[in-house]
């Protein structure tokens, strides 16, 4: 089915089951007349302007009806009594009318009330559709829209912090200046191309000389920043592994602060994935107790180790556990072809003295001493891992910071071609040769703001939003 932007869409905003209170949200330019048929500001049931003639910005108490259902007096069906907000565009979430209802929570109330909406001259809204008005209205550009379902998710504070940078516009605006500075360099340009006769090609290669290395310096920056917004906003993700009876899973438990791997002396006692969210300086972090690495006949067991070498594999941090009192690390030598690794002895209350063992991890490797049982030497475990990946070095709340993949894929192919017009500059090339990479590298953040996208892109980007925002 064909949907039209100017159609009016209904949908819940709240999550699913039931609650104190729900809200339903129409949004179009008919959200007003499609409230009317449903919603009046008394108990007799006589539906007629009620919402149309409510001031703007304003909250009004009132009644759902069913209108096509009566009752032996010829009444409407009573459905649930709410409070109703109307909004009136421009000056609204998706610059268009609103109408949100808020109901009670029941899901018989909350569906029942969405049906009668729909019946009523409005269509379901699709994921993300109520943002995607806002960017197509002009309210928002898209950085600021693909933020939205960051706010949403966000685990800790700092992921919140991040996701607020790109809501708050923040983004959008250091892009929009750093894209009217290359425009300019561009103007200048194209006078020099279009006039050849008054020879401006020194003065203006020299000007665009200083406004590239400016905003290639900017975008660098920029860039930059991508590994501590990724981490706040999809946090870590930590797996532990080694031998059995390392002591993996008495380190998980302290991780988590309670008892969610079960501990026994029993080699192999995990034997499957065992995951866990927790916040680690103010980050978000996935935890996982793996099965001990080893060879093995039993076939549960052995589908358990090659679960945990495929979650090591995708691991962010691997924290490679060794006992200090029964070393055996015959992976650990070599050391894994992926993210980050800490090799962990563990049980140092049973054996102190590491050093023969350090001896034969490779030459460099992160080293922490601990003991899972007693908690010693996990602080300068934490410590280590803070320092690895930077956490607590960057101001989320004052600084501009990127947590999107398509934003930093984006600033680095601008930044490609800015290095590239740069060159051609330096070395005296044509001046329409510095001005089409100028033009593409213009063009690639121009992207992130929402300009000379496809529709194919833009959909993409909102079909990953809920229903109801």
């Amino acid at each position: 089915m064909i949907y039209s932007d100017n159609d009016t869409i209904a949908a819940v905003s709240t999550p699913a089951g039931s609650g104190g209170i729900a809200i339903i949200r129409l949004s179009g330019q008919d959200a007003f007349s499609v409230a009317d048929k449903i919603i009046c500001g008394s108990k007799s049931g006589v539906l007629s302007a009620f919402v149309t003639e409510m001031g703007d910005h304003t909250i009004a108490h009132g009644f759902i009806f069913d209108p096509d259902s009566r009752s032996a007096d010829g009444r409407a069906e009573l459905i649930d009594e709410c409070l109703v907000s109307k909004m009136a565009a421009p000056k609204t979430y998706t610059t268009e009318n609103i109408v949100e209802i808020n109901s009670h929570g029941g899901y018989s109330v909350v569906n029942k009330t969405l049906e009668l909406l729909l019946k009523a001259g409005a269509r379901a809204a699709e994921p993300g559709e109520f943002t995607k008005r806002a960017f197509l209205g002009g309210r928002i550009d898209l950085s600021s829209a693909e933020a939205v379902m960051d706010v949403i998710s966000a685990k800790t504070d700092n992921s919140r912090r991040a996701a607020v940078s790109g809501l708050s516009g923040r983004i959008g605006r250091e892009i929009s200046d750093i894209c009217a500075a290359l425009t300019g360099a561009m103007a200048g340009i194209d006078v020099s191309i279009e006039y050849p006769e008054y020879e401006f090609d020194e003065a203006v290669g020299s000007d665009a000389l200083t406004v590239l290395d400016e905003r290639i310096r900017q975008l660098k920056k920029l860039s930059s920043t991508y590994s501590q917004g990724k981490i706040a906003k999809e946090g870590i993700r930590m797996v532990l592994a080694g031998s059995p009876n390392a002591g993996k899973s008495t380190l998980m438990n302290l991780f988590c602060g309670t008892d969610r791997s079960i501990v026994t002396d029993v080699p192999g006692t995990t034997r499957d994935l065992i995951e866990e969210q927790l916040q680690l300086f103010g980050f978000p972090v996935t935890i996982t107790d793996t099965a001990g690495l080893r060879s093995t006949a039993d076939i549960v067991e052995k589908i358990g180790v090659d679960r945990a070498k495929d979650a090591a594999g995708g691991a962010d941090l691997l924290l490679y556990v060794i006992d200090a009192d029964s070393p055996s690390f015959p992976e650990a030598t070599e050391g894994p072809a992926y993210g980050k690794i800490i090799y962990v002895i563990n049980k140092t209350d049973l054996r102190s003295d590491v050093s023969s063992i350090v001896d034969q991890l490779p030459e460099g490797a992160a080293v922490a001493a601990v003991s899972a049982l007693t908690g010693e030497g996990v602080e300068e475990l934490f410590d280590q891992i803070k320092g690895m990946f930077l956490l607590g070095s960057f101001d989320f709340t004052n600084e501009t910071v990127i947590t999107s993949k398509r934003h930093k894929q984006l600033i680095d192919e601008a930044c490609s071609l800015l290095e590239l017009s740069l060159e051609s500059s330096k070395k005296g090339m044509p001046l329409d040769l510095v001005a089409e990479d100028l033009r593409l590298a213009t063009e690639k953040l121009c992207e992130i703001l929402g300009k000379n996208i496809s529709d194919e892109v833009i959909d993409s980007i909102f079909q990953r939003f809920c229903v109801g925002k």
